[in-house]
Protein backbone atom coordinates (compact mmCIF):
# COMPACT_ATOMS: atom_id res chain seq x y z
CA UNK A 1 0.00 0.00 0.00
CA UNK A 2 1.37 3.64 -0.55
CA UNK A 3 1.99 5.69 2.07
CA UNK A 4 2.62 8.36 -0.31
CA UNK A 5 1.12 8.63 -3.36
CA UNK A 6 2.58 11.80 -5.17
CA UNK A 7 6.64 10.45 -4.90
CA UNK A 8 4.69 6.49 -5.02
CA UNK A 9 6.71 5.74 -1.55
CA UNK A 10 5.27 2.64 0.08
CA UNK A 11 4.02 1.95 3.82
CA UNK A 12 6.89 -0.49 4.11
CA UNK A 13 9.30 1.95 2.95
CA UNK A 14 8.11 4.53 5.19
CA UNK A 15 8.44 1.97 8.08
CA UNK A 16 11.75 0.76 7.05
CA UNK A 17 13.32 4.51 7.19
CA UNK A 18 11.73 4.65 10.79
CA UNK A 19 13.25 1.91 12.10
CA UNK A 20 16.28 3.15 10.92
CA UNK A 21 16.34 5.73 12.73
CA UNK A 22 13.94 8.54 11.18
CA UNK A 23 11.59 9.78 14.51
CA UNK A 24 10.48 13.29 12.49
CA UNK A 25 7.86 13.67 9.50
CA UNK A 26 10.76 16.03 8.55
CA UNK A 27 12.91 13.20 8.67
CA UNK A 28 10.89 10.65 6.95
CA UNK A 29 11.00 13.02 3.96
CA UNK A 30 14.85 13.88 3.81
CA UNK A 31 14.70 9.65 3.77
CA UNK A 32 12.57 8.63 1.49
CA UNK A 33 10.35 11.78 -0.05
CA UNK A 34 7.14 10.90 1.55
CA UNK A 35 5.38 13.87 2.28
CA UNK A 36 6.55 16.60 0.11
CA UNK A 37 4.17 17.23 -2.24
CA UNK A 38 1.00 17.26 -1.90
CA UNK A 39 0.67 17.02 1.99
CA UNK A 40 -2.04 14.51 1.80
CA UNK A 41 -0.11 11.59 3.43
CA UNK A 42 1.85 13.60 6.21
CA UNK A 43 -0.54 12.49 9.16
CA UNK A 44 -0.43 8.80 7.88
CA UNK A 45 3.12 9.57 8.14
CA UNK A 46 2.78 10.75 12.00
CA UNK A 47 0.80 7.75 12.30
CA UNK A 48 3.52 5.25 11.17
CA UNK A 49 6.10 6.60 13.53
CA UNK A 50 3.87 7.07 16.80
CA UNK A 51 3.26 3.05 15.58
CA UNK A 52 6.83 2.29 15.16
CA UNK A 53 8.01 4.22 17.90
CA UNK A 54 5.54 2.36 20.18
CA UNK A 55 6.55 -0.72 19.07
CA UNK A 56 10.54 -0.67 19.27
CA UNK A 57 9.93 0.57 23.01
CA UNK A 58 7.49 -2.42 23.70
CA UNK A 59 10.10 -4.53 22.12
CA UNK A 60 13.25 -2.87 24.02
CA UNK A 61 10.96 -3.43 27.67
CA UNK A 62 10.78 -7.00 27.07
CA UNK A 63 14.58 -7.60 25.81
Amino acid sequence: MFACICKRVRECEVRSVIQGGARTKRSVAEACGAGTSCGTCVRRIGDLIDEETGAQAALSHTT
